[in-house]
């Protein structure tokens, strides 16, 4: 009878412990730090936000529910100040008049900082051409509005001198019905044309040139150029300028509180100089503050509907 030989069975050997990953450890912690010194940079402009507006703006949601002349404890009377604006004749006419100026301001401001930043491609790159046109800008709004409110003063203004000397006569140009928004609206024009021009000349200048050579190659001329390549490929710069310019139009109040008041027979009362009157002159302050939510709405609204028809996600470089 033969013996088979038994297999030896040996015992299963514990793993040696696995040494901790030095390098996942190292840039988790680098990660981290990153994260925390994002943190820090970023607290300063958050706290701001958080506590100048953010706060505010929840604040003024709670107060538009209410009645509060800002000297006793507000009243809550629910959704009434919304039912009141929604059949106020004043609140609507303020905002045909914010329509009406946006609709001056915005197409005019638009194709001269556009032909200037095309300009400043094609004939001239010098900084201290770009500083005069930017110049305007840096005069602060209530300035610019007080200097050009009296060159246009009917009486001892530079302005009407001019016209008289040339025959044309002396125009009452902020004290005139007819003349008084679109004044207002030549002033802001000619303030933010230049910062207006140095965007779309940030733009042009990011489109690679080779794009211009293969056109030029092909035949096309300057107008087909700008229409077929300048146009699509600062879009984007387009629907920021257009963006931040409607809501800047929409919020204009310093030029009207140092030249017309709102006036002559309402011809410049905006929507911001409406709830100006309301919650500082007529201490209203609950029906002040519907009238703002009323105007954030307005301009979500705005943005939305231009972000969506100017197709602000897409560029045409990839």
């Amino acid at each position: 009878m033969s013996v088979h030989a038994q297999p030896k069975v040996t015992s299963p050997q514990p793993h040696a412990a696995t040494p901790p990953r030095r390098s996942f450890s190292f840039f988790h912690a680098l990660r981290f730090r990153e994260s925390y010194c994002a943190w820090i940079f970023i607290a300063p402009a958050l706290i701001g936000f958080l506590t100048f507006y953010l706060m505010p703006a929840f604040r003024a949601l709670y107060i538009s529910l209410t009645d509060w002349n800002l000297l006793r404890v507000p009243k809550f009377i629910g959704p009434a100040n919304f039912s009141k604006l929604w059949n106020d004749p004043n609140f609507w006419n303020s905002m045909k008049v914010t329509v009406l100026y946006v609709l001056y301001n915005i197409p005019i401001q638009t194709v001269i900082g556009l032909l200037l930043a095309v300009l400043l491609a094609r004939l001239g790159r010098s900084v201290i051409l770009r500083s005069v046109i930017l110049a305007p800008y840096l005069i602060a709004n209530v300035i610019a509005a007080i200097i050009w409110f009296w060159m246009l003063d009917p009486l001892l203004g530079f302005g009407n001198a001019v016209l008289q000397w040339i025959g044309i006569g002396r125009i009452p140009f902020f004290t005139d019905q007819q003349l008084a928004l679109p004044t207002i609206a030549v002033v802001n024009i000619w303030r933010h044309m230049g910062l207006t021009a140095l965007l779309f000349y940030t733009g042009i200048q990011a489109i690679p040139r080779d794009i211009y050579e293969a056109a030029r190659i092909e035949g096309a001329g300057a107008w087909r150029s700008f229409f077929g390549i300048t146009l699509p490929l600062i879009r984007p710069t387009m629907v920021f300028v257009l963006v931040t310019s409607i809501i800047g139009s929409f919020q204009v109040f310093d030029s009207i509180a140092v030249t017309t008041l709102g006036g002559p027979n309402y011809a410049t009362r905006t929507i911001v100089w409406y709830i100006y009157e309301n919650g500082f002159v007529n201490f209203r302050m609950g029906y002040a503050s519907a009238l703002s939510c009323a105007l954030f709405v307005c301009l979500a609204i705005v943005t939305l509907v231009q972000m969506r028809i100017l197709r602000s996600g897409q560029s045409e470089l990839g």
